[in-house]
């Protein structure tokens, strides 16, 4: 196999990283899939990356269709609407499709669309900040792409062909064996950070200083195990030293969302772990009662009560 044509739907933060790493890459053919007013718009203005303008090819569904790979960044909000374009460019034993969302059923929620055989297991890890047009990571410390096969600790041959194509450019990727394990791992870290940190609104330093922030973290963790453990997972347990490569004053994604005044991803993840838990018979206190205070929180944003 053989990836040559590369097809990114979303150009967020995410995206972000996969357009200045595959953009001019010899050899690869490569677009981001928009339409209309937001096709002009990125045709126009394309992506302020780390201080630097980055014009890129765009195209429609209809153009990328039969791409080698289709990577998905979009929101977690805006991938069921996504799907008509996925079904569309996807071609049945042609692409390969991978959802670069953080989570543990965005590739369910596309497999209801075009079946699980397109689909190769990935998530990203990186720490990007964007505001308006402009999105900002560190190089240095992204570790970016993880992926594998569900069902298989094998390195398959699209597997293989996916780890060629990103060592040829500047996007880091990593094969993983156990990928899924790994995206709960993620899932598990997301949620006892992400979540405590956007309550709070405070800097990642506060689980260093605080054992009251900790144990909210824990909490969270803990239910993720136990979710985890009744889908067969066994979830790692998070190593909580602090990262001095970070500043203590880093937001995470869920934060900055409140900052901006946007709505977050939190139904990617307490929702999802709430809806997983339910399905097993199983309760996630921590993670309902997080749930309704980002849920508040987002309503206090979008003006439904303030009585300052």
């Amino acid at each position: 196999m053989e990836i040559k044509r590369v097809a990114l739907l979303g150009a967020g933060a995410v995206g972000a990283y996969f357009i200045q790493g595959l953009v001019n890459v010899p050899g690869i053919d490569f677009c981001v899939v928009a339409e209309g007013e937001r096709r002009e718009r990125l045709l126009q203005e394309g992506r302020i990356i780390n201080g630097e303008t980055v014009h890129f090819p765009v195209c429609t569904p209809e153009e990328a269709r039969g791409c080698d790979l289709l990577l998905v960044a979009v929101k977690y909000a805006a991938l069921p609407e996504a799907l008509p374009a996925i079904s569309e460019i996807a071609l049945p034993g042609v692409t390969t499709v991978m959802s670069l969302l953080n989570g543990v059923d965005s590739e369910e929620i596309i497999a209801e669309k075009i079946g699980m055989d397109p689909i190769v297991h990935a998530y990203m890890v990186i720490a990007s900040e964007r505001v308006g047009n402009s999105i900002r990571f560190d190089p240095e410390v992204t570790k970016g792409l993880v992926f594998g096969e569900a069902g298989t600790q094998d390195k398959t041959p699209r597997c293989a062909a996916i780890e060629t194509l990103f060592a040829s450019s500047r996007v880091r990727a990593r094969f993983v064996p156990d990928i899924q394990r790994q995206q709960w791992g993620k899932f598990c870290r997301n949620l006892s950070y992400n979540i405590p940190q956007a309550i709070l609104g405070v800097g990642i330093g506060a689980f260093a200083d605080s054992d009251h922030v900790r144990a909210v973290s824990e909490a969270l963790e803990s239910e993720v195990i136990a979710v985890g453990a009744a889908y067969g997972v066994d979830v790692p347990r998070i190593d909580r030293l602090f990262n001095t490569r970070y500043s203590k004053k880093n937001r995470y994604s869920t934060l900055q969302d409140l900052d901006a005044k946007r709505h977050t991803e939190v139904d990617m993840f307490c929702g999802v772990l709430m809806k997983k838990a339910e399905a097993k018979g199983l309760s996630v206190p921590t993670a309902a009662t997080c749930y309704h205070l980002i849920r508040a929180l987002e309503e206090k944003n979008d003006g439904k009560f303030d009585y300052n």
